[in-house]
């Protein structure tokens, strides 16, 4: 005699049939727009590279230049270098959801 909470039968025949459902448009939507190649694959990671590298660069830029005009004990430069890969983090993350969502 167990007193662990099982769910219903039913509930997970449905979330199995949502599951089934959802894989089966991706897959379809996957056929219709036809097999996308290793150059696409590329070009994502390229954007997502692109996506963390820009506003890390121009961080560093930004700091670099406040260094050399207002120095002291604060770094400018670590403090917008880790400005920039936060920034430049959340736009891949923001950037790949939006992509996966449309998968979806």
């Amino acid at each position: 005699m167990s007193d662990d909470p099982k769910p219903d039968p039913p509930e997970d025949e449905a979330r199995l049939l949502r599951e089934v459902d959802k894989k089966v448009r991706r897959r379809l939507k996957a056929e219709r727009e036809g097999r996308r190649g290793l150059w696409f694959g590329l070009g994502m990671f390229g954007l997502v590279g692109w996506a963390v590298a820009l506003p890390t660069l121009l961080g560093i830029a930004l700091g670099w230049w406040l260094d050399r005009r207002f120095p002291g004990p604060p770094s400018w430069t670590l403090t917008f270098l880790f400005v920039g890969v936060a920034l430049g983090c959340y736009n891949a993350w923001k950037w790949i959801k939006r992509e996966s969502r449309r998968d979806d």
